[in-house]
């Protein structure tokens, strides 16, 4: 089993958020419908996150039948506190001990995605970098100031901000240009690209886990009405031609 990691908030009270909005933010890859994507999420959920985080709105076995995992195998590798398969997720870290730890309880993300959006959790887990002056030795361009660490680091390795060099009204200027690791991390910048990806796919499926069977019954609401409309204009004309 890997070592359990924990994100610390997301959010804190009293920190700033991404600079008034200014901060671009790249698309994040969701597709709902990617089993495997989903699977992978929950995975790096339970193994980087559930130390800290909970989704106490979200049950295990709801999670392993919408993703298509036997509750068997989903006890044996994705259940490491020994709750029933029938519980909700819940982070093993006490709640009062949390808040003395860290001044706040880090916050239930069941409904992180629907709150902050999907883009924005993409980017944010793609813009940590290195600061010394932080307590937990990062910083985050879509949360700067941010309070928790780059829990992620051992995937991505150490990244740091990168600059360029141009020419601006006759003077030398820097430009930040991004992220970049050192390469030290267990994968690849692509392969790191997908495993934030994986875990924003799950993150947006606990948010609405009934969303893809309500688009299919919407369609076909929307089939009924189109064809009740047809009979409805028909009895309407029937109608009006009595009257006329």
């Amino acid at each position: 089993m890997k070592k359990m990691m924990c994100f610390l908030a997301f959010f804190l009270p009293g920190v700033a958020l991404a600079a008034g909005g200014n901060v671009h933010l790249d698309k994040a890859p969701i597709d709902l419908t990617d089993k495997a994507s989903l699977q992978r999420g929950a995975q790096l959920f339970m193994n980087y996150c559930l130390g800290c985080h909970s989704m106490k709105y979200q049950r295990y076995q709801r999670s392993f039948q919408d993703l298509g995992i036997p509750d068997e195998l989903g006890q044996e590798y994705l259940q490491f506190t020994g709750e029933k398969v029938s519980d909700y997720i819940t982070r093993a870290m006490p709640e009062e001990a949390a808040a003395g730890w860290f001044g706040a309880a880090p916050p239930d993300l069941t409904l992180v995605a629907r709150v902050r959006g999907e883009d924005w959790i993409y980017t944010y887990l793609r813009s940590f970098y290195v600061d010394e002056s932080r307590p937990f030795g990062v910083n985050n361009t879509v949360f700067p100031e941010v309070g928790m660490p780059h829990v992620l680091q051992p995937l991505q390795g150490t990244p740091t901000r990168t600059y360029e060099e141009q020419m601006v009204d006759g003077e030398m200027v820097k430009r930040y240009v991004g992220i970049k690791s050192d390469g030290t991390g267990a994968m690849s910048p692509d392969e790191y690209d997908q495993a934030v990806a994986d875990i924003v796919n799950f993150l947006e499926y606990t948010g609405e886990p009934s969303k893809l069977e309500s688009h299919k019954i919407g369609k076909w609401v929307l089939i009924f009405i189109a064809v009740l409309f047809v009979f409805v204009y028909l009895l309407k004309k029937e109608y009006w031609r009595e009257v006329h």
